[in-house]
C-alpha cells in the first residue's frame, strides 16, 4: 500500500494534490532572456514592477519608422492554467514579438505570480498592479523610458489567452469600475478564454482559498460587471475543438444582453484545439489568428 505522504487527495488537470500537502505540477516553466529579433527589428527587454510581491514584464518595441508617431499599446497577459507558463518563456516571447511586430505596437507582457507560491488572487492583483504600473507613464515621466516616449495611452488594448484571458476579462472591469486615470483602453482581445461551466472549475476553486464559490464573477462574470467593461470594442476567439468554447460563447452571448453599450466580434478556428497557435505557431490558421489579433488593433489607426 502507498504510504501516507503518496495518497492523492485531488487531481486536477495542471497538477494533483497528496493527503500530505504536497502539489506535483504537470508542466514545468522554460524561461528565456530578453532579446531582439533581427528579422522583424522588434526590441525586447525585462522590467521590475515591484519588488513584494514580485511583479515584472517583458516589453517589446517594434522597429521604429516615424519617431513622432505614437504607437498603440497591448498589455499581454500569458495563460497556463494560473500555475505554469510565464511572460518570458519561448512561446510567449515568440507569440508577443510576433503580435508587436504585426500591429506595429508597443507590448508590455506581464510577469504575474503562479499558483502554488502564490495562490489566486495574486495573479488578479498583479496584473492590475502591471496595468497601473503602465498607466503611471501617462504623463511621459514614468520609470520606463520606452512608455514615456513612445506609447499611446489613448489606444490602449488589454489581452490575453486562456486564464490570461480571465484575467484580462478582470482588468477591464476594474477599468470600467474604478478607471485608469490617464489611459484609454479602447479593445479586449480574449483568445480561447478561461471561464466557469467546466470540469476545470474546482481546481480554480482550489487555487483561490478565498473564492466565493461557483458564482464568483471571476469566475463566472456577473451581468452587473460585463456591462461595466471598460473598453468600447471585444474581439473573441474560438477554436471549434476546445474543451473552452461553450463557455466562451457563453460570455459573448452574456456580454451582448449585458447593457454593455461596445462592440463584440468574434472568429472561429475549425478543427483547432485549445490555444492551438502557441503549438502551431506557423500553421496558417495560427497566422490568421495573429493578423486578426493585430488588424483589431490596427482598426484604431485606419480611422485616424
Amino acid at each position: 500500500m502507498d504510504s501516507f505522504n503518496d495518497q492523492l487527495l485531488h487531481h486536477f488537470r495542471f497538477f494533483r494534490v497528496y493527503k500530505d500537502g504536497r502539489i506535483e505540477k504537470f508542466h514545468s516553466t522554460h524561461k528565456i532572456p530578453p532579446s531582439d529579433d533581427q528579422i522583424t527589428g522588434v526590441r525586447s527587454k525585462d522590467v521590475v514592477i515591484s519588488s513584494e510581491p514580485a511583479i515584472s514584464a517583458r516589453i517589446f518595441l517594434p522597429k521604429i519608422h516615424d519617431p513622432t508617431r505614437k504607437l498603440p499599446l497591448l498589455f499581454y497577459v500569458h495563460g497556463g492554467g494560473f500555475c505554469f507558463q510565464s511572460a518570458f518563456s519561448p512561446v510567449f516571447h515568440k507569440l508577443v514579438s510576433l503580435l508587436a511586430a504585426k500591429s506595429n505596437a508597443i507590448a508590455v507582457s506581464v510577469e504575474y505570480g503562479l499558483f502554488p507560491e502564490r495562490p489566486l488572487p495574486a495573479c488578479y492583483e498583479d496584473s492590475w498592479a502591471g496595468l497601473q504600473w503602465v498607466a503611471s507613464h501617462a504623463n511621459r515621466n514614468g520609470p520606463d523610458p520606452w512608455l514615456n516616449e513612445y506609447a499611446d495611452f489613448d489606444r490602449v488594448f488589454i489581452g490575453g489567452d486562456s486564464g490570461g484571458g480571465n484575467i484580462s476579462h478582470t482588468l477591464a472591469v476594474r477599468v470600467g469600475t474604478l478607471g485608469l486615470p490617464g489611459v484609454k483602453v479602447v479593445g479586449l482581445i480574449l483568445v480561447h478564454p478561461f471561464f466557469g461551466g467546466t470540469e476545470d472549475d474546482h481546481m480554480w476553486l482550489y487555487m483561490c482559498p478565498t473564492n466565493g464559490g461557483l458564482e464568483d464573477p471571476r469566475l463566472k462574470p456577473s451581468a452587473e460587471d460585463l456591462s461595466k467593461l471598460g473598453c468600447e470594442r471585444v474581439l473573441i476567439f474560438f477554436a471549434q475543438n476546445d474543451h473552452l468554447r461553450d463557455v466562451g460563447r457563453w460570455y459573448y452571448e452574456e456580454l451582448k444582453k449585458s447593457g454593455w453599450v461596445g462592440n463584440v466580434e468574434v472568429v472561429e478556428h475549425e478543427g483547432e484545439d485549445h490555444v492551438f497557435h502557441l503549438r502551431k505557431p506557423d500553421c496558417e490558421k495560427a497566422i490568421d489568428l495573429v493578423n486578426k489579433f493585430a488588424a483589431f488593433i490596427n482598426h484604431m489607426l485606419q480611422r485616424l
